[in-house]
């Protein structure tokens, strides 16, 4: 599976662009702000309806336009497969499969997977829980369809459950089976939510450490550790223990929406001691250990887009890398970089064939 062509409608800086992929290597180089980490957004909205950068769908779209579009055209064993996305101010997002749209997007989530390496990764250790939430979830979603939609159903429970709360707080009265009504719904689908996190963390730290020993080098005990109330009670213990207090603040304390992944080095907070070199291991190979677990999972290598990585990485750890790519561990890959030259001299050194794709031509045409 490999993305052949991406066209391009009033995205972000571009008024129209296409691009003719090959299923290997293919690089966008040009200054810093012409558009390069523009494409591989795109790319990301191919696969995952949304765009890794701005989650605001309408951002996303030209300065004075009302519109974008973006289609691609995979290449899966040999069949063509066109996928069409468009968003228009004040309307919902349209997403389409061979001209069919889609009945819910989740059911195109995982069928045409990626992952990014990005400078922007280091969120994933200085922001706070919900970046890391939303990483494993994104992750686990594109694998397991039900658990996109609890997700779904819970978000719109807490919903329900705390605006019941508000009105509680603000019209001076309290009816207990009115919450229990949600708490019931809110259990059933938080634990879900919970074991398959628990079960998802088991097979993926294992990977994850064998990739941060690989791409760095190092010899630090590296760990990842699920940090949820539901290791100490069940949801629905938790929920009654916090009721008196969810009562007077209008808002729920307790549940998987309350949940942080922790990075340690050498038992450690890798975001208050690890140096800036761990931490770059750390979050390549968080990323690194994405990619091996979906391929597992989905039996097909995701796309790799690798946004301006030669320039934010030491020389170490680029050759670790390449040396992945050399491997074909990875099947398409999509780099974006500032210096010619620089990709020319790293493409060489592992025999690799690659496309080059000029930015500056590009925005000329």
């Amino acid at each position: 599976m490999y993305l052949k062509h991406i066209s391009l409608i009033n995205f972000k800086n571009y008024d129209q662009a296409d691009f003719s992929l090959e299923s290997g290597v293919n690089c966008f180089v040009g200054r810093n702000g012409i558009g390069k980490t523009n494409v591989l957004d795109a790319v990301h909205y191919l696969s995952m309806c949304k765009s890794y950068l701005n989650p605001i769908d309408k951002q996303n779209i030209r300065f004075d336009e009302k519109f974008f579009v973006v289609q691609g055209q995979w290449d899966v064993d040999g069949d063509e497969v066109e996928i069409y996305c468009a968003v228009k101010a004040g309307e919902k997002k349209v997403v389409k499969r061979n001209k069919v749209n889609y009945e819910k997007l989740g059911d195109h989530i995982g069928e045409f997977p990626s992952v990014i390496i990005s400078p922007y990764d280091r969120d994933l250790i200085s922001e706070g829980s919900e970046v890391r939430r939303r990483w494993v979830d994104g992750i686990i979603s594109q694998f397991d369809r039900d658990y996109l939609y609890a997700l779904v159903k819970y978000g719109k429970v807490l919903d329900q459950r705390n605006m019941l709360l508000k009105q509680f707080f603000e019209n001076g009265f309290f009816e207990r089976e009115s919450i229990e009504v949600w708490d019931m719904q809110l259990e059933a689908i938080g634990n879900d939510i919970y074991k398959k996190r628990v079960s998802f963390l088991e097979e993926f730290i294992p990977t994850f450490q064998y990739y941060y020993e690989f791409i760095g080098n190092e010899t630090e005990h590296v760990k990842l550790e699920y940090k949820s109330q539901l290791n100490e009670a069940s949801l629905a213990e938790l929920l009654v223990q916090n009721l008196k207090k969810d009562s007077f603040s209008g808002y729920t304390h307790a549940g998987i929406h309350k949940d942080d992944f922790v990075f340690l080095i050498n038992d450690h907070l890798v975001k208050k001691f690890g140096s800036q070199g761990q931490q770059k291991s750390f979050v390549i190979a968080l990323r690194l250990a994405q990619f091996d677990w979906l391929k597992k999972q989905l039996k097909k290598k995701p796309i790799l887009l690798l946004d301006d990585i030669f320039d934010k990485l030491d020389n170490h750890r680029v050759e670790k890398l390449m040396k992945l790519v050399s491997d074909n561990v990875f099947g398409q890959v999509l780099v974006t970089d500032t210096d010619k030259e620089r990709v020319a001299t790293i493409f060489n050194r592992i025999s690799m064939d690659y496309k080059l794709f000029d930015m500056v031509e590009v925005m000329e045409e």
